[in-house]
């Protein structure tokens, strides 16, 4: 059975009539997806060692002293009508919106361990999460950025899965879904830029710099990039994973101003500069893209990067957005907020 389980978290494979599909996306070049700019992802093999020896042996406070509470899901807060889109955040890159009276959930990965290959484990911040699923109301959209296990899981799709009308996904992401048991019917695969209107909400999927793959086998076989939702009273973004460069003012000329955006900021390393967006950079992303008010996310679920303590992320963000006058939030883990939240206290101290 376990065996089974580990095959099952690779996902589905490329067959020749889904790489002829993907041939078709200008972003398909080579017989893999490209990042918009050149940018080398692929670490040469020989820096993997010491990256492993940095990740192991670095101890530096890479995890709370104890486990992160997270607040109980409130249903009444969350679903009571509102004009303004409503938020939650689980840690990491999980959020949970309310929109228009829809409920829709972006990167799910609400497991206990983002390493489920064997031997080394990356154990969550938080206790129980995947029991937070049943109290959730239904999906009517769940919305994912790109392959990675740190945002798409495959215990919490297979809970989820019950209650989920949609899925818009990243392109390449749908063999995944499918593979474990998801109606091909329910998924809409994105490439950057495509558009979907769900009654009176706009969702554009916009680009990002970063990579993709489960297995040593499909690095790049799927895309990435973040979710805009437009709505006749907010435009809200969310940026996906993915280092600095310029599509952050293309995506603020083409879509913005945001009224809010979450932020990549977190689980950044010099060898993962270019995918990986560093506190200062993920505010100067944001004001790049016209946001008004904005929050770190990519933060506070797991250890995955050797160089930053766990609450490094947030408190270099603060600093920064203080110092460039950017109106920021930090919502507890599981609190319900809006845009006009003013919740900045440093909770994790």
């Amino acid at each position: 059975k376990n065996l089974k389980m580990f095959f099952k978290q690779f996902g589905g494979k490329v067959s020749k009539k889904l790489a002829a599909q993907y041939e078709q996306s200008p972003n398909w070049k080579k017989g893999s997806f490209q990042n918009l700019v050149d940018v080398r992802v692929v670490m040469p093999f020989s820096k993997f060692p010491g990256i492993i020896y940095k990740q192991l042996s670095s101890n530096k406070n890479k995890a709370p002293k104890s486990p992160l509470p997270i607040l109980p899901f409130d249903k009444n807060a969350f679903l009571v009508p509102s004009e303004r889109a409503k938020f939650i955040w689980y840690g990491h890159s999980v959020i949970l919106l309310q929109l228009q009276g829809k409920t829709l959930l972006i990167d799910p990965m609400l497991g206990p361990d983002t390493t489920p290959i064997p031997p080394i484990a990356t154990k969550r911040f938080s206790q129980n999460t995947l029991s937070f699923i049943e109290d959730f109301p239904t999906i009517d959209v769940l919305l994912l950025t790109h392959d990675h296990y740190d945002h798409l899981d495959y215990a919490s799709i297979q809970q989820l899965k019950s209650k989920t009308k949609k899925y818009f996904v990243a392109l390449g992401v749908k063999r995944h879904l499918v593979s474990w048991g998801v109606s091909p019917d329910l998924i809409t695969e994105f490439d950057w830029w495509d558009t979907q209107i769900l009654e009176d909400i706009n969702i554009t999927f916009t680009p990002t710099q970063h990579f993709s793959g489960r297995g040593l086998t499909d690095r790049q076989k799927t895309l990435w990039g973040g979710w805009a939702f437009k709505t006749p009273t907010e435009n809200i973004w969310f940026s996906g994973d993915g280092g600095y460069n310029q599509h952050f003012k293309t995506i603020g000329e083409r879509l913005g101003p945001f009224d809010f955006a979450f932020m990549e900021c977190g689980q950044y390393n010099e060898d993962w500069r270019p995918v990986h967006l560093f506190p200062d950079e993920s505010v100067q992303a944001a004001i790049d893209a016209k946001v008004k008010k904005t929050m770190p996310v990519h933060w506070a679920g797991f250890a995955l990067s050797y160089e930053h303590t766990w609450s490094e992320p947030a408190e270099v963000f603060v600093k920064t957005a203080i110092d460039k006058k950017m109106a920021y939030v930090l919502p507890a883990l599981g609190e319900v907020f809006d845009v006009g939240f003013e919740g900045r206290e440093e909770w994790w101290g």
